[in-house]
């Protein structure tokens, strides 16, 4: 059985960052280990949330760990709150990176052509700095434009999200995977390159006309099981793409569904016979 470690915060009421990535990897049969950056009574889509920030116990957590001879088969990084959380992590992936593991950085910080409340650019210039260590990184078109410089556009063709593509890949990762990438109407895709073959990929589905919180999360967390079981990252994208839109269907047939989050839970069974694990 792979270890893959999880770093990202945990929302206690959510479903997002630990508490889809904990149960989805899981899931998949590879053991997940987690360091949680920051606990939340909700996420923030909540009013009134409790956060109690966790920046302080990383490093203890990962002396332990070296002290114990602990290592992991995969990296998965999600939300980081600070610029000093970057750097720790960095540093943990320094520390932690073998000729065997991956590194994969899904880089949170940004969505709809805006960074979130509590970043800026010089944030974003530093996420930029911790994707250069990964062998794999995960922006959506938004948090690509603020780490290559391009300009955000809700309109684009191919050529467009080729060279955000071939930008992304100058920052240093072997492949890039870009989410919420759409050629045509009423389709919602990924495209993905890999810089050392020259190779792109492009999967697409029917666009689901509604938005829920956390759906990232789930594709990222699907796609980092699915390495985990030997897949490539090009049969992790159609997995992930298909799961994320399963769980929100699910959740739109649902007449008590939640509002702050899909039914990933429900849509289980269904991953598990995609990876063949049913």
């Amino acid at each position: 059985m792979k270890r893959i470690l999880t770093i990202q915060d945990i929302s206690c009421v959510g479903k997002c960052s630990l508490t889809v990535a904990l149960p989805i990897i899981s899931a998949l049969g590879v053991e997940t280990a987690i360091i949680p950056t920051a606990v939340l009574s909700t996420h923030t889509m909540f009013s009134n949330f409790t956060f109690k920030d966790l920046t302080e116990e990383i490093e203890p957590i990962t002396n332990h760990w070296k002290s114990e001879n602990i290592n992991f088969d995969g990296i998965y990084t999600g939300y980081l709150g600070s610029m000093d959380q970057i750097d720790i992590i960095s540093n943990l992936f320094d520390e932690f990176k073998t000729d065997d593991n991956l590194i994969i950085v899904d880089p949170v910080m940004a969505d709809n052509g805006k960074l979130y409340p509590a970043f800026d650019e010089a944030f974003a210039a530093k996420m930029a700095t911790l994707c250069a260590k990964a062998d794999i990184i995960i922006p959506n078109i938004t948090e690509a434009s603020f780490m290559t410089g391009m300009e955000y556009k809700e309109s684009y063709d191919e050529a467009y999200i080729k060279e955000m593509l071939s930008r992304l890949a100058n920052l240093g990762a072997r492949i890039s995977v870009l989410t919420g990438v759409s050629f045509s109407e009423g389709s919602l895709g990924v495209m993905g390159y890999d810089k050392e073959n020259n190779e792109y990929f492009y999967y697409k589905h029917k666009k689901i006309d509604t938005c829920y919180h956390g759906t990232g999360d789930i594709f990222a967390s699907t796609f980092v099981g699915a390495l985990g079981n030997n897949l490539t990252w090009k049969e992790a994208i159609p997995i992930a793409a298909d799961y994320t839109a399963k769980c929100i269907e699910l959740t739109l047939a649902d007449e008590k569904g939640r509002w702050y989050g899909v039914n990933f839970e429900e849509g289980i069974p269904y991953l598990l016979k995609r990876i063949g694990k049913l």
